[in-house]
């Protein structure tokens, strides 16, 4: 009844019981929000309240649709097919957008509610072209000085709209796609453009900042492009190398480092190529003196007497060796020059040395803080990379120090240091390639069994997993802490904890002959991988190769179609000169009898009757000469028709050749018809002068009947000549067509 009401447009009518549903949705949310989804066009009729001209039901009629659309997906997916969005984005452009007022903020509220945790309406969202309309709300001018609290606060909510769609716990598709929509409608380069702007205040420059990191984080067109970007400053520098100066300096806000830490690590999320550049500014080869690069600055980081700033450029170098077998080897060509006189020492090995060192050196902060970091870097570099292990056990101080620190009965604190010496230990025994005789893997084990036992030796590694500061950052890729004491575990190295712990446990428990048959499996796979490998590649070149072929056939049926083409147009020619040929046969039939009736009723004299049974048989043997073209003719056609039928069933490949066989078989045809036509102007000649001969002869009888004068052959010189010079002609024209190679030379 109420939802009824809400139809009526009267003022006092409308608006309490908009006011009514808004209280009855904050006390009685479920029950309130199934009626309404089992009530007749109930949504419907909610959302016409933002159509309201009057502004004071329409800001009331957002607030009701924020309660109405928190915690249900059902309401949520309806409220966004009743063309929510469109209408939500169109107030607040009318709004002024970040610069409006408190209904920008209710907007972006109610748009938070459609879009979190609901991939439906965040795919609708997506393909209805809605992040485009974002762009506009990042265009903040030059003059960043004196931002209102409203402006803050919506800018603040617009960015966390923009994670929503970007957040790693979404779907990765949907992630992926929306990442790239947002770097082709220039959204991610709005946002770098606040992102080194000057005079943003802190906490949008925070909130930038985590909003850029997942943006980027595992996209490589948009990771190239933020590797690109450079701060405004002179001489330009890499907006990577001033957010790692915020990072490493101690004056800076602790959220503020966090998020920096947080944009390094997305930055380099699936990124080889980003992680072999930050190493590179590391090696002997590639330093430049003249400017600080990032490589620099982490050392810097790591080896100063900041105990956050040390972990915090710990976990950075980890992330540039994560999963990276090439750079951990890389890493460790690196050599520091630690004071005057002394000779370099690897980067390894001073991380040795401060982690030995312990509590001797001073420093601001937790102490355990900047071990845990060591450590961590430390485990992560070792990880799958048997070289940087041999490098490790080297150094003969190296395994006393974490078996004493093991063995040891420490606090709290320290039993998480505790935990990680024991995982670097097991990380010694699991990937050593028993290169060094003194640190073989058995003997290793041997050393655990004597001075720590096996059994307390799992207990210290087992309590890192069950330690709080492990769940915490197992949770959510974002390094969230409540104070710089908390920061101890990274989300990435909890998965590697996860990971190796289990095989650790494993393999310190294992014989010497369980080992050795380890050793045959693991070579036996590596067998099969590289067999596998193998047929990878093969396959992948049978694939490449099957796409050439497929082009080829793709270009054999466009030129069988044109063959086709070209055959039928052929076709059509043959059947004309059928038609012509059919036309000449029936006009000579009619001339022949013709001639045969006047030569029956003509009564002439001995010598012009031999002439004209001459004329009939040449006639004759023209027939007969045409009748011969016919049959090849028709020789030609049946052998064309058949080359027809061959081309349609034989294989692609064969079809250039069927071509030029028609176009053989053609340029014959062509041979003969101009041969039938040169004939059939010949025969025409000679008929027209067998007619005249005819004339002649008719008018002579008719003159000689008449009685006045009998005139013969022999009496009349002019006419005996004449005939003379035909039989002449004739003659040479019959022996032309007598001749064969005077017939085809024609």
């Amino acid at each position: 009844m109420l939802i009824i009401c809400l139809q009526e447009f009267d003022f006092h009518v409308r608006w309490p019981g908009v006011k009514l549903l808004t209280t009855l949705l904050k006390q009685q949310a479920p029950q309130v929000q199934q009626i309404v989804l089992v009530s007749p066009m109930g949504v419907s009729r909610l959302m016409d309240l933002l159509d309201d001209s009057r502004e004071v039901i329409r800001n009331d009629g957002l607030l009701l649709l924020q309660q109405l659309t928190k915690s249900n997906a059902a309401i949520q997916k309806i409220v966004a097919f009743e063309n929510a969005f469109e209408r939500l984005l169109d107030i607040i452009s009318e709004e002024g957008n970040s610069d409006g007022g408190i209904v920008v903020e209710d907007c972006l509220l109610l748009l938070q509610n459609l879009l979190k945790y609901n991939n439906s309406n965040q795919n609708f969202f997506k393909e209805g072209s809605y992040i485009q309309r974002m762009k506009p709300w990042f265009e903040v001018g030059d003059d960043n000085s004196g931002w209102s609290a409203q402006k803050v606060t919506n800018l603040h909510l617009m960015l966390q709209l923009v994670r929503v769609l970007v957040s790693p716990i979404n779907p990765p598709g949907a992630t992926s796609s929306c990442q790239k929509s947002m770097f082709q409608c220039g959204l991610l380069q709005q946002l770098c453009i606040i992102l080194m702007a000057t005079g943003v205040p802190a906490d949008i420059l925070t909130e930038t900042i985590n909003t850029v990191s997942e943006v980027i984080r595992g996209s490589q067109v948009n990771q190239d492009y933020f590797a690109s970007v450079n701060a405004p400053s002179n001489p330009p520098r890499p907006a990577i190398v001033v957010l790692l100066m915020s990072m490493v300096n101690e004056r800076q806000p602790f959220v503020l480092r966090c998020a920096v830490l947080y944009c390094f690590q997305c930055f380099l999320y699936k990124n080889q190529k980003g992680q072999g550049e930050i190493v590179s500014t590391l090696l002997p080869s590639t330093i430049d003196a003249t400017s600080l690069s990032a490589g620099q600055l982490l050392c810097g980081g790591l080896f100063s007497t900041d105990s956050l700033s040390n972990w915090c450029a710990a976990v950075a170098l980890a992330h540039a060796l994560l999963e990276n077998s090439t750079q951990k080897e890389q890493l460790l060509r690196v050599q520091l020059a630690t004071s005057i006189g002394n000779p370099p020492v690897s980067l390894l090995q001073q991380c040795t040395n401060i982690l030995s060192q312990g509590d001797k050196i001073n420093r601001r902060g937790s102490k355990v803080q900047t071990r845990v970091g060591l450590l961590m870097l430390l485990c992560t570099w070792l990880t799958n990379c048997p070289i940087a292990v041999t490098h490790f056990l080297h150094n003969a101080d190296n395994v006393p120090f974490l078996t004493g620190q093991i063995s040891e009965n420490l606090g709290e604190e320290e039993q998480l240091v505790q935990g990680l010496c024991a995982l670097l230990l097991g990380i010694c025994i699991y990937y050593n390639d028993n290169s060094l005789e003194n640190t073989t893997r058995e003997k290793l084990k041997q050393l655990i069994e004597k001075r720590i036992g096996k059994e307390n030796f799992t207990e210290k590694l087992g309590f890192i997993t069950k330690h709080e500061y492990y769940s915490k950052a197992a949770q959510k890729p974002q390094p969230i802490f409540s104070s710089p004491d908390h920061m101890m575990f990274d989300h990435e190295f909890t998965k590697l904890i996860k990971e190796l712990e289990v095989a650790i446990t494993k393999a310190i428990y294992k014989s010497s002959e369980e080992d050795k048959k380890e050793e045959e499996v693991k070579k036996s796979l590596e067998q099969h991988d590289n067999i596998i490998s193998h047929y990878k590649n093969v396959i992948r070149e049978q694939d490449i190769q099957l796409e050439e072929l497929k082009q080829s056939v793709a270009a054999l049926q466009i030129k069988t179609e044109q063959n086709q083409t070209t055959i039928s147009q052929q076709q059509a020619q043959i059947q004309q000169h059928k038609d012509q040929y059919n036309l000449l046969k029936v006009q000579l039939g009619k001339d022949s009898q013709h001639h045969n009736a006047h030569n029956s009723n003509a009564q002439m004299n001995g010598f012009q009757a031999e002439e004209v049974i001459r004329l009939k048989d040449e006639i004759e043997e023209l027939r007969k000469q045409h009748e011969s073209l016919r049959g090849e003719l028709s020789e030609k056609d049946a052998l064309i028709e058949n080359l027809k039928q061959t081309q349609v069933d034989s294989q692609t490949a064969q079809q250039a050749d069927v071509s030029e066989q028609a176009a053989g078989h053609k340029k014959e045809l062509e041979a003969l018809r101009s041969q039938l036509q040169v004939q059939s102007t010949e025969i025409n000649r000679l008929q027209a002068e067998r007619t005249e001969l005819l004339q002649n002869i008719e008018s002579k009888t008719s003159f000689t009947g008449s009685g006045d004068h009998i005139v013969s052959t022999s009496t009349n010189p002019e006419l005996e000549e004449k005939v003379v010079t035909l039989l002449q002609e004739i003659t040479v024209l019959k022996v032309c067509y007598c001749c064969p190679f005077c017939f085809f030379s024609m």
